[in-house]
Order: structure tokens, then sequence, then C-alpha cells
């Protein structure tokens, strides 16, 4: 099976540099609607069975142009959305957001036991991505679309791929509706067929696609 995982369009939040988290969150800012009608043609070529959002409003407006392009009806599901900020919620300072991405990247190195302060544990937004993985592949189809956020499509791949780890993704994190292709199943195992066009050795070989500056790092969200 193909997931085929697209983080949501640009926010007013990601051209701030704000963390945010909450829901349903707020929409997308022009170019990001521009972005989710070029998802249109950037997925022209692929077989898509299904498309689910999170529960966030800006996935399903980056879903919208595709939705209406595919005439599929857009599964909503609550453990796709952004990795809760928590304590940190609405900030942008460097401590802030520091905290936030060591949480993630604490997770990606498989420590999921540490919960980002004041909100969830990595064992549990890792178990509920799971969970809406697990009903796609119900379906019993080919390929299918989730509409997600950054920082979760990182944690995920991270924890659940075999080919990308901590350091893939301590310097590779998804542009505004970049695209994720993952292959395979929860009972064999997935692989990264494609991060943002590339295969990971490619995306590995050019190097680091963020500055990690307190400015870049919550684009993630």
């Amino acid at each position: 099976m193909r997931l085929i995982l697209v983080r949501h369009g640009q926010t007013p939040a990601n051209v701030e540099g704000i963390l945010e988290s909450t829901v349903p969150g707020p929409g997308l800012t022009v170019l990001g609607q521009q972005q989710a009608e070029e998802l249109v043609e950037a997925l022209a070529d692929e077989k898509i069975d299904a498309i689910f959002v999170s529960s966030m409003i800006r996935t399903h407006l980056t879903a919208a142009p595709l939705v209406a392009a595919r005439g599929l009806e857009p599964v909503v599901r609550d453990g796709l959305r952004e990795i809760a900020a928590g304590d940190v919620e609405g900030r942008s300072d460097e401590d802030s957001v520091h905290q936030y991405v060591h949480t993630l990247l604490a997770w990606c190195a498989g420590d999921l036991e540490v919960r980002m302060p004041g909100a969830e544990t990595g064992q549990e937004v890792i178990a509920r991505f799971d969970e809406v993985v697990a009903e796609a592949e119900s379906l019993g189809v080919d390929n299918v679309v989730l509409v997600s956020h950054g920082a979760m499509i990182r944690a995920w791949t991270a924890a659940r791929t075999s080919n990308v780890d901590l350091d893939f993704v301590s310097d590779h994190y998804v542009v505004n509706t970049g695209i994720v292709v993952v292959e395979g199943s929860s009972g064999t195992g997935w692989e990264v067929e494609s991060w943002l066009g590339e295969s990971v050795s490619e995306a590995a070989a050019r190097g680091v696609t963020s500055d990690h500056s307190p400015a870049s790092e919550p684009l993630d969200d």
C-alpha cells in the first residue's frame, strides 16, 4: 500500500513563526490557497483511492481542490492533527521553539515516553496516527492521501519507517504542501519511497532543508 503524506498549505502562523496547534486553528494565506491548488497538478499522475484530513481547518482547505478534482469525500480524523505544543502554544521565542523541537527529536530518536510539556507523549502521538493508518489499510485500496502536518509527518516516519531516522529528520523538514510517499504495511513495515520528490538517499546527499532557526522550525506546524 502507498500512503501519500501531504503537509497543509501555508498559514498565517507559519508566516509569523508561531507554534500553533489549536483545533480547528487558522486557515490558509493567499499563498497557501495557491499551494493547495497546485497540489492537484503535483498529484495528477497518482491514483488516489481515498483522502483523509486532520481535524484542523488548514488540512481541509488544502485538500479541497484535490477533493473536487477527484470527486472524493474527505475522511476527517483527529489522529492526523499536529503535535500539540502544550505549554508553549502560541509562542515564537527561541526557548519555546527549542522545547518543542527538542521533544520532537527525542521521539524521532526512539524515546517515545518523553512528554511534550503540557501535552502528549510520543507514544500517544504515534499511536493516534497509527490508528488512522490502520483504518486506511482496512479499506483494502492501494493509494491513500493523508493530509497532515509537518512535525507529525516527521515524527511518524522516524518512528515507523525503516529508512528515515533522527539524523534525516533533523536535517529535513516538510515544506508547505510537501509530499512524502510511504510504501508497505503495518504488518510488514513501511519505507519512505520519496521525500519531497526525491529518494531518501538523494535527499540526504543534498543536505539540510531547514536552518533550524527559531523562525523556521515552527513552520512545521
